[in-house]
């Protein structure tokens, strides 16, 4: 849960779903990035020792960040003009929910620290039926987390009758100043430190 409460990729999409698309859409979203959450830090947990050693990945996390921070930046901005369609399918927020799920590159670094952390402090066991339990709970939290973020964008567009177009303006800004401070991060570590 901790995870997703800092602004990202993830509860940014929820947010923009809930304002453009409508809570049951967001809902069915949640539902699958959470479903690829707990297959995802099942196998990133169980592997855990094994990546640590094998995986540099402090260059390359940040260097991915800055594109796909700023390719949904440049996708926002575009869309921010046009109106939602009013008719979805919920196989269309399931899929974007995978798809988000999958090509999510913090997950790897997060849980690298995390399940390092854990596993070091004999918090948790490896064994299958310790990390089932720890996975399925990790997704229950991202759940509950994103859950909370479409509640908040419902409850601000209501009582602020936000138009898509100042959303989805805001939302590619900021995907915009992560972009940016990836950047910033990777000048500084490379030609200023």
């Amino acid at each position: 849960m901790v995870g997703y409460i800092p602004p990202g990729n993830i509860n940014l999409t929820v947010v923009q779903i809930t304002i453009t698309r409508g809570i049951r859409q967001a809902l069915y979203f949640i539902f699958a990035f959470s479903t690829v959450e707990i297959l995802f830090t099942f196998g990133v947990m169980r592997f855990v020792q094994w990546l640590s050693s094998e995986i540099n990945l402090e260059n390359t996390i940040d260097v991915v960040m800055v594109f796909m921070f700023g390719i949904l930046g440049v996708l926002t901005w575009k869309s921010r003009k046009e109106m939602p369609k009013a008719d979805y399918s919920k196989k269309d927020s399931i899929r974007y929910g995978m798809l988000l799920g999958i090509i999510n590159p913090m997950q790897i670094p997060y849980w690298l620290f995390v399940g390092t952390y854990l596993i070091s402090h004999e918090w948790i066991d490896i064994g299958y039926l310790s990390l089932s339990v720890f996975s399925i709970g990790s997704g229950v939290g991202a759940a509950l987390a994103l859950y909370g973020f479409a509640r908040f964008a419902q409850y601000i567009q209501e009582k602020f009758a936000l138009s898509s177009y100042i959303v989805n303006k805001s939302i590619a800004l900021l995907f915009f100043a992560l972009s940016a401070y990836h950047i910033g991060k990777i000048t500084y570590i490379h030609w200023i430190k």
